[in-house]
């Protein structure tokens, strides 16, 4: 959780954040998603881009190719504009860290899957807190 006083966290956020980081994306999807549905406009792709991520983990750990490669590369896009951070996370890592995984998802293909899951030659991607990057607003401006 971030030690800054400049973002408001909510426990349902630190609840989201703390599943992706254990792996359990599912669960994950289902907090940010209740967060997602009640968030102002310009902040939805920023949720929705986490909890992208997240099913698209879940859908490669149920080895569903198509299915994980397309969310990590929406979950990707959307995330781009909060870039270097938001929210006081670490956007620019997690988004690089998803990048990652797509090269080795669309490498691997549907037939190297399998493999791939059972020993990934990555760690899993993690959401890191960062409350002194400087945060990025939706529209691409840096936060006052």
């Amino acid at each position: 959780m971030p030690s800054s006083s400049n973002f408001a966290v909510s426990e349902p956020f630190n609840k989201g954040i703390d599943e992706f980081n254990q792996e359990a994306f599912y669960a994950c999807h289902d907090t940010l998603e209740a967060i997602w549905m009640t968030a102002e406009t310009a902040e939805k792709p920023f949720y929705q881009g986490i909890l992208q991520i997240a099913v698209a983990f879940y859908h490669l750990g149920n080895l569903n190719w198509r299915g994980g490669a397309i969310l990590l590369g929406e979950g990707i896009s959307r995330l781009r504009r909060f870039e270097p951070a938001y929210r006081g996370i670490g956007v620019e890592q997690l988004v690089d860290q998803a990048v990652e995984w797509l090269t080795l998802v669309q490498t691997a293909g549907p037939e190297g899957l399998a493999d791939l899951m059972a020993e990934p030659p990555l760690p899993m991607p993690q959401i890191l807190w960062v409350p002194d990057l400087e945060t990025t607003e939706p529209d691409g401006t840096a936060a006052d």
